[in-house]
């Protein structure tokens, strides 16, 4: 009986239940956007680490595992981590920073695709001139480029040379003595990339570097330890981020619901005065609004998640080079969760309010 009567008391009010849903929905919508664009972004920069198929990274003194920086390594260190044992591959990269996320990166391709197993063209080929460029699919989508196109970028237009799969260290790639020569770092790196001979003997080689005075400063993981560190939870200013933003949501929940609900209240007075006058105690009335804001919470939290997919086709579409959303099923139930903590914190005083008005006041109510 009280659930039937809480399905009409919602379809009475079509638009209002309409709009509280999808109040409700873009709070859903937006805890679960910004989720997946943090996990998401993150596990695109483990995939794209991954993709070089390096053993071991080498940092500059002074930087960190997930910073960059300019390029204070000599290259000359190159031929010195070569010849040490159960090295198979080594090669170099110069990283130049453009717009957030994005980033140039300066490749020798010949030992980038040894050690990576090589780009996969969709469209054009690899370095022909000083001035080509190699960008991978999510870039050329973006910025609706083609192969032989020209694009500027530090200052210098670049021809097109290539489109790639994505996957590998950058989205952005040019020859490593050009860009060098562009930083005015010539014989300068940003990155080293070390492949063993044999997997099982990273460690060792570590262990080897890690040794060595010389290279005390320097930053030296494998990437295993590199990739694990793409975490939330090695990142606590992301990790506080998140937070804000699910009590930002619960805020906006509690602040639909009340509207809506003191409304309700208020234009069901004589309503509320019939059920009391009738025998519905309190409790009664406090249950049906309280049940009321459940549905309302729930139908709103699918409707979110349906928006979150619309989100990540929008992001995908539009900006996939820059910004990767990532389908949290997960957090699914904690957003359903959070948007029944907000409305039914919402709902409580509209509701204590239905519940202890003087019957004889609600049915004189005009």
């Amino acid at each position: 009986m009280i659930n039937k009567l809480v399905i009409e008391n919602l379809k009475h009010r079509p638009v209002r239940t309409f709009l509280s849903m999808v109040a409700i929905g873009i709070e859903v919508t937006m805890v679960l956007t910004l989720v997946g664009l943090s996990y998401g972004m993150l596990e695109e920069s483990a995939r794209r680490a991954r993709g070089v198929g390096a053993d071991i990274i080498i940092r500059p003194p002074g930087s960190s595992a997930l910073t960059l920086s300019n390029a204070p390594m000599p290259e000359k260190l190159l031929e010195y981590f070569g010849k040490l044992p159960h090295v198979k591959i080594v090669t170099g990269t110069v990283v130049h920073p453009l717009v957030f996320p994005e980033s140039v990166t300066g490749i020798d391709l010949a030992t980038f695709s040894s050690m990576s197993g090589g780009f996969n063209y969709l469209s054009g080929g690899p370095f022909q001139a000083a001035d080509d460029l190699i960008v991978d699919e999510h870039y050329a989508r973006q910025g609706k480029l083609k192969v032989g196109q020209q694009i500027k970028l530090i200052n210098r237009t670049w021809r097109v040379c290539g489109i790639v799969e994505s996957g590998k260290l950058a989205r952005l790639f040019v020859q490593l003595p050009v860009l060098q020569e562009l930083e005015s770092n010539q014989g300068k790196l940003s990155q080293i990339y070390l492949q063993a001979d044999n997997e099982t003997e990273t460690q060792s080689i570590i262990a080897g570097l890690k040794g060595t005075p010389a290279l005390k400063e320097y930053g030296i993981y494998s990437t295993s330890e590199l990739v694990s560190m793409f975490s939330v939870n090695n990142l606590p200013g992301l990790k506080a981020f998140i937070w804000v933003i699910i009590g930002l949501g619960i805020v906006i929940g509690f602040l639909v619901v009340f509207l809506s609900m003191y409304t309700a209240v208020l234009e069901r007075t004589r309503e509320i005065g019939v059920l009391k006058a009738i025998g519905a105690s309190p409790s009664y009335i406090l249950n049906i609004l309280l049940r009321e804001t459940a549905v309302l919470a729930f139908f709103g939290s699918i409707v979110g998640i349906g928006l979150s997919f619309v989100s990540r086709w929008l992001i995908m579409t539009l900006v996939p080079a820059s910004l990767q959303q990532k389908v949290m099923p997960e957090w699914w139930l904690i957003c359903m969760g959070i948007s029944l903590v907000g409305a039914l914190l919402g709902t409580l005083y509209p509701a204590w309010k239905a519940a202890t008005q003087d019957a004889i006041d609600a049915l004189a109510y005009d």
